[in-house]
């Protein structure tokens, strides 16, 4: 059994897990055998692609979270060239985020301009994109659409919407990630789209080191916990959890094609 944690990352984990290579070994102990490092910023590139470099196991996404500053941006060219690094496999993280700032009083055309530069070059480059999104689905799907962001598709990150907003990003030739939040008791919702998104469009991340699931809420999180993700949605299914990481592991290569693991 091989699990693929489609979003961490590595980069910022606290110091408890011992490092990079600790936490890389944990999580195969756990079965997950690749995982995804997503930027923040573009302070954290060069360090997220050494990782890429010195582990096999790491792929990287290569972007500008939404709620990065203002003031922090990049040229096409820059993104570009960082991105053309071959284990890069996404642009991202990148979206809106309205729930940081006041989008009713600030005019948050930066953000979007930012993100339909992050999808101008995701386009050109002709690789996915990840998406994060809070308290903005509607502007970020609206931006999606408009971009023609369905030619390359992509994740939509850390899912707590509801079906019709999954339905939605299903039709923009997006696959639905789930994070430890499946796993929160409250969380009815999204395990209630855990159930009904066709399991051909189902991926498992831990967005370590944050929201780790159930039993280690409120606890740092690392890639090893992608495994209580995947046996959440087994349960939620009525599978197995070997066939829940066998079809999310050849999901994340339909995306991004075949990869090689340490």
């Amino acid at each position: 059994m091989t699990l693929i944690d489609s979003h961490c990352h590595l980069n910022i984990l606290p110091d408890d897990f011992g490092g990079p290579a600790q936490v890389i070994d944990n999580a195969h102990q756990a079965g997950v055998d690749r995982m995804m490092c997503i930027a923040i910023g573009p302070d954290g590139w060069s360090e997220i692609l050494e990782l890429c470099d010195q582990h096999p196991e790491v792929y990287a996404a290569i972007g500008i979270h939404p709620c990065e500053p203002k003031s922090v941006t990049v040229s096409d060219e820059a993104l570009i060239d960082a991105a053309s690094h071959p284990k890069v496999l996404a642009i991202g993280e990148t979206g809106l985020d309205y729930h940081h700032f006041d989008a009713e009083q600030e005019d948050m055309t930066w953000q979007a301009d930012r993100f339909r530069q992050m999808i101008r070059v995701a386009k050109q480059l002709n690789k996915p994109i990840v998406i994060h999104t809070r308290h903005s689905t509607p502007d970020c799907l609206q931006i999606l659409k408009e971009e023609g962001a369905d030619q390359v598709g992509g994740i939509m990150h850390c899912f707590v919407e509801d079906w019709a907003i999954a339905q939605a990003a299903l039709d923009l030739n997006f696959y639905i990630s789930f994070s430890g939040i499946v796993t929160f008791k409250n969380a009815k919702s999204v395990k209630a789209v855990a159930q009904q998104v066709p399991m051909d469009r189902i991926l498992v991340e831990t967005d370590s080191p944050y929201l780790a699931p159930v039993p280690y809420r409120g606890k740092p999180n690392q890639p090893a916990y992608t495994r209580h993700v995947a046996e959440e949605i087994a349960q939620l299914r009525d599978l197995s959890l070997e066939e829940v990481a066998r079809q999310t592991t050849a999901n994340f290569e339909r995306l991004f094609g075949p990869l090689s693991a340490s």
